[in-house]
């Protein structure tokens, strides 16, 4: 069975992250910063601008397909307009580029963003765990960032499968004429209460009860606890936010 058995990257030390703000680190880094909605820092200028920290980048797993569907709302598919069936979540995206210690939004970045339906299966794959979906396109989905440097997505709250803790994936990507490429690829958890809350309603309890929390998850072990997700209810739902925010200076 392939599964996301492997983590890539590292969280910074204390003193690498001192270097880096003291602008004495070398080359690119890429950053990232969780909030929930609503979140933000004010500098001296009274300017509102995102908070900034290193987080990890994490394993990019075998079920990314590049389906290059621009939606907002990905809980369709587009294949037979079968809609999936879960607690809604709203999650946003809020892009910035790092100059120096002002994070700026950051416009036109690519936000792709995948993961498993209520009972753990992906879309566009074949997997000993859930069979084949090829052709099925739900629960994915990218946006291009605003002038805000937000991108927003519809979807539901993911459910569970063997050898993994719940997740969602995330990749950002990046391309001008005018700046250098990057990319970023890692995945978003949520408190283990909440998702225990959330799967003992239908349609996730049809499943059973999940087999591995965070803690038991090694790619979770690697970084893990800083891409946990704020989540703040919102209807008969749940909304998030994240910032992420690529160093380009």
């Amino acid at each position: 069975m392939t599964n996301d058995d492997r983590s890539v990257g590292r969280v910074l030390t204390r003193r690498e992250i001192l270097t880096l703000f003291s602008g004495a680190a070398a080359g690119t880094a890429l950053l990232a910063a969780s909030g929930h909605v609503g979140s933000h820092t004010v500098n001296a200028a009274g300017a509102v601008r995102p908070s900034c920290v290193v987080r990890p980048q994490q394993t990019q797993g075998p079920y990314f397909v590049d389906e290059k569907l621009r939606r907002s709302d990905i809980r369709r598919d587009p294949t037979d307009g079968s809609v999936k069936q879960g607690v809604p979540l709203r999650l946003v995206f809020r892009v910035a580029e790092l100059n120096g210690s002002v994070c700026r939004p950051l416009a036109g970045a690519t936000v792709d963003v995948w993961h498993c339906d209520a009972l753990g299966v992906y879309s566009d794959a074949r997997d000993p765990l859930f069979g084949d979906t090829r052709g099925k396109k739900f629960l994915r989905g990218y946006q291009v960032t605003t002038a805000a440097g937000t991108a927003e997505f519809l979807t539901i709250y993911p459910g569970w499968y063997q050898g993994r803790t719940v997740h969602v994936h995330f990749k950002i990507r990046t391309a001008s004429a005018s700046s250098a490429h990057h990319e970023f690829t890692s995945q978003l958890y949520f408190d283990d209460t909440l998702t225990d809350r959330v799967h003992a309603r239908p349609p996730y309890a049809g499943k059973g009860r999940r087999t591995m929390r965070n803690a038991d998850d090694g790619i979770f072990r690697d970084g893990g606890t800083k891409l946990v997700l704020k989540v703040a209810k919102e209807g008969q739902g749940y909304a998030a936010a994240f910032d992420v925010a690529l160093e380009t200076a």
